[in-house]
């Protein structure tokens, strides 16, 4: 019999194949997604340097018109909310419990359907190496209450508009939002035009 941790996995597993349907173009970083899980050194641990597993939250206010970003502390850019798993097979539940630890949001509820894959080399910082990280990202949506609180990982918290996001800027911070970040505004109005049909 299977135990919670393995289902945990099972489950991520048949979340990657589905979003590889969903995705057909996102196939080679499906695939590395794939590998990782199937390797012998626990790969949902940061002491797996060469590369593990973590999991952010695509954060958006009940309209579905915004979303919560950091103003990363020590990568000075403005990001979606996450970390590490830390040895929790469940990503769903790690992006959840992040996005509620760096926001201080309450009443958040989370998809247990992946959102978005991305593969991003981190640089070597202090003692740890350089490595890969492997992120798993969920939507997470706010309640009514929308007063966040600045964690100490964060230099700033900000509501973005997704369309903004989506062009790469909103006049104050033009430039300021990755290809990931875009990539993730993109896919997210796609899904409302889509559900709006």
């Amino acid at each position: 019999m299977e135990n919670a941790s393995e289902i945990d996995i099972s489950r991520f597993r048949r979340e990657l194949e589905e979003y590889r349907q969903r995705w057909p173009g996102e196939g080679e970083v499906v695939a590395h997604f794939q590998a990782l899980s199937t390797d012998p050194q626990d790969p949902f641990s940061r002491s797996r340097l060469a590369g593990h597993f973590t999991a952010s939250a695509w954060l958006v206010d009940r309209s579905g018109t915004r979303v919560l970003l950091t103003h990363h502390r020590k990568l000075e850019r403005w990001l979606q909310l996450g970390g590490h798993a830390d040895g929790d097979r469940d990503l769903a539940a790690v992006a959840l419990l992040e996005a509620q630890e760096e926001s201080g949001l309450p009443d958040l509820r989370v998809e247990r359907t992946l959102f978005d894959l991305d593969r991003h080399w981190i640089p070597a910082r202090g003692e740890v190496p350089g490595h890969w990280h492997f992120d798993a990202r969920y939507v997470v949506r706010a309640g009514a209450d929308e007063q966040y609180v600045v964690s100490a990982e964060s230099l700033d918290l900000a509501w973005r508009d997704i369309r903004q996001v989506a062009d790469g800027g909103d006049g104050a911070t033009v430039g300021s939002y990755d290809a990931a970040l875009q990539r993730m505004a993109r896919k997210w109005l796609q899904r409302r035009r889509t559900a709006d049909q």
